[in-house]
């Protein structure tokens, strides 16, 4: 009976250590898989910290990416958008500026003292007056741009490209242009000669002024193709008939192409009576080249190509 009594407790003695020794593994256990778990939980928080580091370091790069210049097709410039009929005189340094009416593409540069110093076109387009909203008076809108200079008796509010050629009339198209050459002079010839043409290409206009304080520009030169061929024209901001009387010279109007001589009186041009005007002898009356087809004088002289012009 004692024996078996020994053996009872030695067997509840063996049950209850083996309990204590799972006890004591499960606990570890536990304690290894909380461990795991904060490890986990640690690393989960390295990779956030990782990511958002790497946010914070991509946040630079999509500012400066932001902030570099839109304008690829005219490095250098700021393009800025400017309503056609805006009035102020005012103009932005070192721009551009797209001066054509509707969906032409006339583009406007200023220098850094905001002087309007040249004016591009791949092609003039005609206005359409019976497709776009033309004022009775010709123009797409009522008044020009109010550059300083304008306001004196003898200048324009001249276009470099004109109305009748699709340009718009804000600063950034409007130069203080003696009134003669603006209405009578080389500056209307040339708009005259692209009107009858349809159009031109390959326009440029570059505006030179006597220094860096004033907007009003002292010479023009243009270049511009017509069927084919580039003219150049060049001139002074001054009154055409001035000049031609302090040279001993005779003008006759420029936009006179559409009139006729029905006389053929060509003898104050003719200089050697021969019957035919050259270049140099229309250039010493007053006339600006080319002379085109519709031009009184160009039954009188050589167009040697046959173009429909002569001096382009």
């Amino acid at each position: 009976m004692k024996k078996k009594i020994n053996y009872l407790i030695l067997l509840l003695t063996t049950i209850f250590i083996v309990g204590c020794t799972s006890v004591e593994d499960a606990s570890i256990t536990d304690g290894k898989t909380e461990s795991q778990e904060v490890t986990t939980v640690n690393t989960n928080e390295d990779t956030e910290k990782e990511e958002t580091t790497n946010s914070v370091d991509d946040e630079p790069a999509a500012e400066e990416t932001s902030t570099q210049p839109d304008n690829e097709l005219f490095p250098g410039y700021k393009l800025i958008e400017v309503d056609g009929g805006d009035l102020s005189g005012y103009r932005e340094p070192n721009v551009v500026v797209d001066i054509g009416f509707g969906d032409r593409e006339y583009w406007a540069f200023t220098n850094e003292y905001g002087q309007l110093v040249r004016v591009i076109a791949d092609e003039i387009i005609l206005q359409d007056d019976r497709n776009e909203p033309v004022l009775s008076s010709g123009r797409y809108y009522s008044d020009e741009a109010k550059v300083p200079g304008v306001v004196s008796d003898v200048l324009d509010e001249g276009h470099v490209i004109a109305d009748s050629l699709g340009g718009v009339s804000n600063a950034y198209n409007i130069t203080p242009q003696d009134s003669a050459l603006n209405r009578h002079g080389d500056q209307a010839y040339m708009e005259e000669v692209i009107r009858k043409a349809g159009g031109a290409t390959h326009f440029e206009a570059i505006i030179t002024y006597p220094n860096n304080q004033t907007q009003i520009p002292s010479s023009y030169k243009y270049t511009y193709t017509l069927m084919g061929n580039e003219i150049v024209d060049e001139f002074d901001n001054v009154n055409p008939e001035v000049v031609n009387e302090s040279t001993g010279s005779t003008r006759s109007e420029p936009s006179d192409s559409t009139s006729s001589n029905t006389n053929g009186d060509i003898s104050s041009v003719d200089t050697n009576g021969n019957g035919q005007v050259t270049i140099k002898e229309a250039k010493d009356a007053g006339f600006s080249m080319p002379i085109t087809s519709d031009h009184w004088l160009y039954p009188y002289m050589d167009d040697r190509d046959n173009d429909g012009m002569v001096g382009e």
